[in-house]
C-alpha cells in the first residue's frame, strides 16, 4: 500500500531541524559556531564547580558533569532560538509576504491569523492582512501607507460587519516611520492589545470571520507568504 504522505511532505527529525536552525543563524550571525561550544564548556565548568564546592564524591563530578552539560546544551539552545528569531526578522523586513508570516506563527494561541492577505494590490503588492483574537480584529497593512489607505479602509468596514462594532478594529502599518511598527514589534504590540472578548466570543468571531471571508482575497491566487528560510531578495523592477 502507498504511503499517504510522501518522502516531501514529511517534517524532518529532531537533528535534521536543529541543523537546519544553526545554518540559517549562522549566515547573520557567523560568531555563533564558537559562541554555542563555549557555552556548553562553561555549562561543564559550572557543574564540576559546585562538585568542587560541596566536596563530592568521585561518581559526584561525574554527575554534576552530567548535569552541566544539560545545562550548556539548554542555554546554548535558547541562545540560537533567539539569535534565529532575530535572523528571521532582519531577513523578512521590507519583504512582501513578511506581516503574513509574523501573523500566522507569531501570534500565539490567543490570536488567529492567516498568512494570505485579506487584500492586496497585485501592481504594487501591498497588502492587508488581518488577525482576530481576545483582543478584537488587528488589520495590519505592509507596503506603503499612502496606497493602503484605501484597502484599510475597505477592510475595515469589512470587520465592522464582522464585529458588529462590538469589540475594537485596531490598524496597524509595517515600518520604521511615525506611527508606525517594525515588524520585529508587531506580534509583540498585537499580544498587547487590551482583552475585549472571551474564549467564546473569540471561536464565533473566529466562525463569523471565516464566514464572512468566503470567496474574498484568501481565495484568489495570491502568493503566499514568506519562508524565512527560502527568503530571496526582490526581483528588480
Amino acid at each position: 500500500m502507498a504511503s499517504r504522505t510522501s518522502d516531501s511532505e514529511k517534517r524532518p527529525g529532531f537533528f535534521a531541524t536543529i541543523k537546519n536552525l544553526f545554518t540559517f543563524t549562522r549566515e547573520p550571525y557567523p560568531w555563533v559556531a564558537w559562541v554555542l561550544p563555549l557555552v556548553l564548556v562553561a555549562g561543564v565548568l559550572v557543574g564540576i564547580a559546585i562538585a568542587l564546592l560541596t566536596a563530592q564524591p568521585w561518581w559526584g563530578y561525574i554527575l554534576w558533569g552530567i548535569f552541566g552539560v544539560m545545562i550548556g546544551l539548554i542555554a546554548a539552545m535558547l541562545i540560537m532560538n533567539r539569535l534565529a528569531t532575530k535572523a528571521m526578522y532582519q531577513k523578512i523586513e521590507g519583504m512582501p509576504g513578511g506581516a503574513g508570516h509574523v501573523v500566522s506563527n507569531m501570534l500565539g494561541r490567543r490570536w488567529r491569523g492567516e498568512e494570505m492577505p485579506v487584500a492586496i494590490n497585485p501592481k504594487t503588492q501591498d497588502a492587508v492582512y488581518r488577525a482576530v483574537g481576545r483582543g478584537g480584529v488587528a488589520l495590519i497593512g505592509e507596503g506603503s501607507r499612502k496606497r493602503l489607505e484605501k484597502l484599510v479602509k475597505k477592510e475595515k468596514t469589512t470587520a465592522r460587519r464582522i464585529t458588529h462594532d462590538s469589540v475594537p478594529v485596531s490598524v496597524f502599518y509595517i515600518g520604521r516611520g511615525e506611527d508606525e511598527v517594525p515588524i520585529d514589534q508587531l506580534a509583540k504590540t498585537i499580544k498587547k492589545l487590551p482583552k475585549a472578548v472571551d474564549r467564546n466570543g473569540m471561536s464565533q468571531l473566529i466562525a463569523r470571520t471565516e464566514s464572512i471571508s468566503q470567496g474574498g482575497a484568501a481565495s484568489l491566487p495570491i502568493p503566499k507568504g514568506v519562508d524565512p528560510t527560502k527568503v530571496r531578495a526582490p526581483k528588480p523592477r
